[in-house]
């Protein structure tokens, strides 16, 4: 039995065939140039998207865009590992029509279209979102850190010049006085070879003296500026990035930020920052995403690290439902807000305006937008006096009825206390901040206080005939509302399965864990690269090749109903073929 039959490198054609016979009807080559073809270049803000009536004539940014999205798509991220894909990738020859364009105009496009590429990115999800990809109701936000085009030696705080100054000065001083007995060698020793060996050991140390030297100015002048500017980091080779921590430690990196959609793991937004930790970005995130998606109101799932009081106030002023994650394994999270009277219709209550949400929280009243979710309010408006019992059998309960438990005895008393039934208690007994607990004496069983929340919840009566002591006093306190988040360990499992997909994919896969790029604006542009190759994949995995195409084609012949120009038919044909 013979092998396959194969065709020998060296035949001759009769009737040569098109490079669009090699790629296959679902090839994801396809797809993106249906894409790319379809896109409004110009309102884009791509650099010469209407080429130039002089001079010598510049690739075509589509082209540029095309080649990016695929070697992003298949792990290439390199403008010079790009280059020689365009000198031996078919796919790639279907792609550009045979162009090969140099490393360095590679390079230049995506740095100087930074911003459009951002925008390419956005148009993307806007078309998933046309494709009914999007479910617009629930996102996961989260954030990874991402190692930058700058070396960990290169980063220097304050800290770590004082050490390498000092060492340096000790190394600088060793050398001065090792010069020094030298010379007293080389006066005391006569001997030729000697001699000569001192000689050559002295001729090097001078150098490495001045290099020293060098370094400890370069040292000084950091200190300095770091002083006078008032920074805490230098780093040397991307000074935008910052010394964050990491899972491998301390490494000059940024903190990229995702919101993904639930319905199909699809990153609706992303933003670059150089934040340490999480804390202050749901509302951001949040803001943007809904603006960019034209939505008024969706729940956010945010795992424990974006627990911020003053950043859930905000989300739940603008109309965000945060589901964030409590610290310590809380079961629900409180915030008090200012009561402010209104009448609020039933239009009002149904609004995902910004200040008619505000407004109904102010007045004690759930929004329609909030219903069926984590969140809840209650108008606290007086003061009722309860007590503290002590039984017969030795248990001691609160107010709200919950048993308290020994904490240490005292001279005066016993204290009693638990922490978990005072962080789930929906009133107040005492205005202490700490761990909250009560005294009570050896020869006392019943201790009055004055209670201040909701009137709906059942106190402990005082027994009948006890009278409290005349220094017990509460003033009245204006009325407040009190907004309860409370806990859902199920969603915060979804967040993980949300969330940590696309990193683990973009990271891993798709061999982004670190950045090429330097200053934040490229290093942006890059993980846009990234993000728009995950989304064009999962698009690609739920609809097919041949529905993307004919959707994008359809947009195409939507977008450019004129024929293009003769004169941009000819130039570039003409480009191309002066390849």
């Amino acid at each position: 039995m013979s092998y396959i039959q194969s065709i020998a490198s060296e035949q001759t054609w009769l009737l040569p065939y098109s490079i669009d016979e090699l790629v296959e009807e679902n090839n994801p080559v396809r797809v993106i140039r249906a894409y790319v073809d379809s896109l409004l270049m110009e309102d884009l803000g791509f650099v010469r998207a209407v080429p130039a009536g002089t001079g010598r004539p510049g690739y075509d940014p589509r082209d540029m865009l095309k080649l990016y999205i695929y070697g992003y798509l298949n792990r290439v991220r390199s403008s010079r590992r790009l280059m020689a894909e365009c000198r031996r990738n078919v796919e790639l020859f279907y792609l550009l029509n045979m162009l090969r364009p140099d490393f360095r105009t590679i390079a230049d496009f995506r740095k100087d279209n930074r911003q459009a590429i951002k925008a390419v990115f956005k148009d993307f999800v806007k078309a998933c979102a046309e494709l009914n990809l999007l479910g617009k109701k629930t996102f996961a936000v989260d954030g990874t850190k991402i190692r930058a085009s700058n070396g960990k030696k290169k980063s220097f705080t304050p800290q770590i010049l004082e050490k390498k100054l000092d060492y340096l000065r000790e190394q600088e001083s060793r050398i001065e006085e090792y010069l020094q007995k030298m010379d007293q060698t080389d006066e005391e020793e006569q001997r030729h070879v000697r001699i000569l060996e001192l000689d050559i050991r002295k001729k090097d140390m001078p150098d490495k003296l001045r290099q020293i030297r060098e370094r400890i100015g370069k040292y000084e002048g950091y200190q300095r500026r770091m002083e006078e500017n008032g920074e805490d980091q230098i780093l040397e080779t991307d000074p935008e990035c910052r010394t964050l921590r990491t899972k491998e430690g301390l490494l000059p990196a940024y903190n990229i930020q995702t919101v993904v959609d639930e319905k199909n793991h699809i990153i609706a937004s992303f933003e670059t920052t150089v934040a340490n930790t999480d804390q202050g970005q749901l509302d951001r995130m949040a803001e943007q995403t809904k603006e960019e998606l034209e939505i008024g109101t969706a729940e956010f799932i945010a795992d424990k690290g974006y627990e911020s009081r003053e950043d859930i106030e905000k989300c739940l002023m603008h109309g965000t439902i945060p589901n964030v994650g409590f610290k310590y394994d809380k079961d629900e999270r409180l915030h008090d807000l200012e009561y402010i009277p209104a009448e609020i219709d039933e239009a009002t209550r149904q609004s995902t305006k910004a200040e008619d949400i505000q407004k109904c929280l102010h007045a004690g009243v759930l929004p329609a937008c909030y219903e069926g979710t984590t969140i809840s309010v209650q108008l606290q408006k007086r003061s009722v006096l309860s007590c503290f019992i002590r039984h017969e059998d030795g248990r001691v309960t609160c107010p709200m009825g919950r048993e308290l438990f020994k904490h240490r005895v005292r001279e005066h008393g016993t204290i009693y206390g638990s922490r978990e039934a005072c962080r789930t208690c929906p009133n107040r007994c005492t205005d202490s901040k700490n761990t909250k607990t009560v005294s009570i004496g050896h020869n006392t069983n019943i201790v009055a206080v004055r209670m201040y929340g909701s009137p709906d919840h059942p106190l402990q009566k005082l027994p009948p005939g006890f009278q409290p002591h005349n220094s017990l006093g509460r003033p009245q306190k204006p009325a407040r509302v009190r907004v309860i988040l409370r806990r859902n360990p199920e969603d915060m499992q979804r967040r993980k399965e949300l969330a940590e997909h696309p990193f683990g994919t973009v990271k891993w896969y798709d061999g982004a864990h670190f950045f090429l790029c330097r200053g934040e604006e490229k290093v942006s542009a890059e993980i846009a690269l990234s993000f728009l190759a995950y989304n064009l994949r999962r698009a690609i995995n739920l609809l097919g090749a041949g529905a993307l195409v004919a959707h994008f084609n359809a947009r195409n012949r939507k977008n450019r109903g004129r024929k293009a120009p003769v004169f941009c038919l000819f130039r570039r044909f003409y480009v191309r073929n002066e390849q």
